[in-house]
């Protein structure tokens, strides 16, 4: 019953789906291309061959970007594989045609309607699906069990936030989780829920997104800003969200350090413009990434420090550009990590302790809240409550140099104890794909 109730929603949503993408391209036009895709149309065909297709499910920037190593990894195993990559986002595609260029094959994921699946599934013909972090469609997992696609959930997590959500729908829920091949988990507590939820062959392997590195290129990138930026206390906002910034400028107001900077990156690049203008009428002094240092300059900064001093007035420097956050950690003395002083659920504090930058995050981080506490515990992270605490523990780490190379030196040390998810993850989807 549940079932026919969910499909007969999706005839009714789909319409103001596409409305809704209509209305978003206003602001970012990609919403408005490959609509067809949407609902399982693919142009062209594929070779008629054997190669396996491995499809890869990466909804938006951040899901992409921690499937790298293993999309990377995948490749070397089985070089004679195709790789599909899907999204549901323009931005999500763009970071992805960046990172992969021609290695891969890409495509939206299909709305969770029956037969926009079935297309879908009948014009790539995958041999094995995976589907990263908490993409759960119903439709989809039953279309891909009777299709014998065999579709693993990887990279897990489970909040208990969204655990007590999904129990609510009993029985209906275990035959959901129940349809995956395999639910390849992030820790033991995601693993629990999981398994409570009803899936089946649940195996702990650790989280990818510690295996992401920033490419040399561009931490030389970062450096050669830092350079041009000169001796000044510098921290970045990263991946803030709608709401937010105007609470990271609350904290920049009252930070009372000496010709701090902040470098401010919004997550979703159609909020440029937006941010741009709070910055202004906050009444700072703004530059932007993209005119400050555009790429000509960039290109050949690591090797000749081509990018100009930025002005001393600039109080905030905007991170106006894509793919480049390691950039901005590798400039910065610390960082505060976004989605995380709303209840919005935090964003990846792992590549900045990657980086070796010491990690400040708000209360909100239930979508991340082993790692988070990892990395408290590693001494690695401050967690803080609202600007006033975030402005009062960047004031304690800009006075205290000790203390932040200390917590520099942890966060490396943490990112780098965790690695390996990838290379176990890879070990187990080669058993599932054919010879």
């Amino acid at each position: 019953m549940l079932r026919a109730i969910y499909n007969a929603l999706w005839w009714i949503i789909a319409p103001v789906a596409v409305l809704r993408l209509l209305i978003r391209s206003r602001k970012e036009r990609g919403y408005r291309q490959h609509i067809g895709e949407r609902f399982g149309y693919v142009r062209g065909r594929l070779p008629e061959d054997d190669a396996p297709l491995i499809w890869v499910h990466a909804v938006s920037v951040g899901e992409t970007r921690a499937a790298q190593p293993l999309i990377d990894a995948l490749i070397k195993a089985r070089p004679d594989a195709r790789i599909l990559l899907t999204h549901m986002t323009p931005s999500g595609r763009a970071t992805g045609e960046q990172i992969f260029g021609d290695r891969v094959m890409r495509s939206y994921l299909p709305y969770d309607m029956p037969h926009a699946v079935r297309r879908f599934l009948r014009a790539w013909r995958p041999s094995l699906g995976l589907v990263m972090e908490t993409e759960v469609w119903p439709t989809l997992i039953d279309e891909c069990r009777r299709a014998d696609v065999p579709l693993v959930l990887t990279n897990a997590r489970m909040s208990a936030r969204s655990y007590k959500r999904a129990a609510r729908f009993g029985g209906a829920t275990k035959d959901v989780f129940g349809g995956f091949a395999r639910v390849l988990a992030q820790s033991p507590s995601d693993a629990e829920r999981l398994t409570a939820l009803g899936a089946r062959n649940v195996a702990v392997l650790g989280n990818l997104k510690f295996d992401m590195s920033t490419p040399p290129e561009l931490a030389a990138r970062g450096h050669a800003w830092r350079a041009a930026i000169g001796a000044r206390p510098v921290w970045v906002a990263a991946s803030t969200r709608e709401g937010e910034e105007e609470l990271v400028l609350q904290a920049f107001a009252a930070l009372d350090v000496e010709n701090a900077l902040l470098i401010l990156v919004p997550r979703h690049p159609q909020r440029f413009n937006e941010v741009a203008a709070l910055v202004e009428k906050a009444g700072l002094r703004l530059a932007r990434r993209s005119t400050w240092a555009p790429d000509a300059k960039v290109a050949s900064a690591a090797v000749s420090g081509g990018v100009p001093a930025l002005p001393a007035d600039v109080n905030v420097l905007l991170g106006d550009s894509m793919g480049e956050l390691g950039a901005y950690y590798a400039a910065s003395d610390l960082a505060f990590i976004g989605g995380s002083l709303l209840p919005l659920g935090g964003q990846n504090l792992i590549e900045a302790c990657a980086v070796g930058v010491p990690v400040l995050i708000g209360p909100h981080v239930f979508n991340f809240t082993q790692a988070t506490a990892d990395a408290v515990a590693a001494g690695a992270a401050v967690q803080v409550q609202d600007p006033a605490d975030l402005a009062r523990a960047l004031r304690e780490l800009f006075n205290d140099k000790a203390r932040r190379l200390m917590m520099g030196g942890a966060a490396s040390a943490f990112a780098a104890r965790h690695r390996g998810a990838t290379a176990r993850t890879v070990d187990v989807l080669m058993a599932l794909l054919p010879e």
